[in-house]
């Protein structure tokens, strides 16, 4: 693929889908809005206790479903008495979205994983490979990122990174993801990088496409988008 020229930065992509608070993020509702306004979806993934593969995104299911405990802990059997703020939506497994979506509009899909590497990426590359639509991967994680260059590498890749700030993260992982220094082992196809640390010279000095996220309003976007070739959004229609 000729990632300078593909959906990837042809049009602003839909951070967990285009969400509301009747349809919330990473849901399939918000995924059917994102497709009615023509949008490519951003969506997040991560591996339940008996490895299905999920989308979520964060670790704990406190903010999305006021219950205590992680995702990580769950089974599949548990999603059916478990839903999205308040609503009827529940927590779709990833093969659910991919039928759901079937191919109506891209989906770039973030790998969740703090931990061993493997499981989880190729659970996701065994979903994905006979997927009959556009897609592309990235994660914070390079490891993730170098499991799809040596594994798929036909699968547009990028690297998600920012400057960590507030971050627990060591400071000598802080300083590694932060510059890109796992750049030459994963050799990701673009960045997506937190727009409020752009411009900086560790993604300039990358000839990769670069994505700026989360834009959440027209200042938002006026202050980036000359440093970046497209945008990940929320809560506005850009």
């Amino acid at each position: 693929m000729d990632i300078k020229n593909s959906w990837l930065v042809k049009k602003p992509i839909a951070h967990r889908g285009l969400h509301n608070d009747a349809q919330p993020e990473n849901s399939l509702g918000a995924f059917e809005n994102a497709i009615k306004h023509g949008y490519p979806i951003e969506l997040d993934v991560h591996a339940l206790d008996d490895g299905t593969v999920v989308v979520f995104h964060d670790e704990s299911l406190c903010r999305m479903t006021g219950r205590d405990g992680y995702i990580t802990n769950l089974k599949a059997d548990d999603l059916k008495d478990i839903r999205l703020a308040k609503t009827d939506a529940k927590i779709p497994t990833f093969a659910e979205t991919l039928e759901f979506v079937a191919g109506r509009t891209p989906i770039l899909i973030e790998i969740k994983n703090d931990g061993k590497i493997g499981t989880l990426e190729k659970s996701l590359h065994d979903l994905v490979k006979h997927y009959d639509g556009e897609f592309a991967v990235q994660s914070f994680n390079p490891y993730s990122v170098e499991y799809f260059k040596k594994n798929a590498p036909h699968i547009p890749r990028g690297q998600l990174s920012c400057f960590f700030k507030g971050s627990d993260l060591t400071r000598l992982k802080r300083y590694m993801l932060k510059r890109l220094k796992f750049f030459s082992t994963a050799r990701p196809d673009f960045i997506s990088y937190q727009f409020g640390d752009l411009p900086n010279r560790w993604v300039s000095r990358r000839s990769v496409p670069v994505l700026a996220w989360t834009i959440r309003s027209s200042a938002d976007l006026e202050s980036v988008q000359e440093y970046c070739d497209n945008i990940i959004f929320e809560g506005i229609l850009p």
